[in-house]
């Protein structure tokens, strides 16, 4: 996995949470459900990027 794509991927999580987040303060529930498909989305590209490094070696 190149270091660009993990700190992509560790980015969309951290955007992710901070706007599920900021959704529940607010009370928001789209940005509430946005935030958490953007931490899902984020955590599953991780996983295919380690699946792949896993099978390369």
């Amino acid at each position: 996995m190149s270091l660009a794509k993990k700190i992509r991927d560790k980015g969309q999580v951290f955007n992710g949470r901070i706007k599920q987040s900021f959704g529940r303060i607010t009370g928001n529930r789209r940005l509430t459900a946005e935030g958490k498909t953007d931490r899902v989305a984020g955590n599953l590209k991780q996983s295919g990027e380690k699946a792949k490094d896993a099978f390369k070696h």
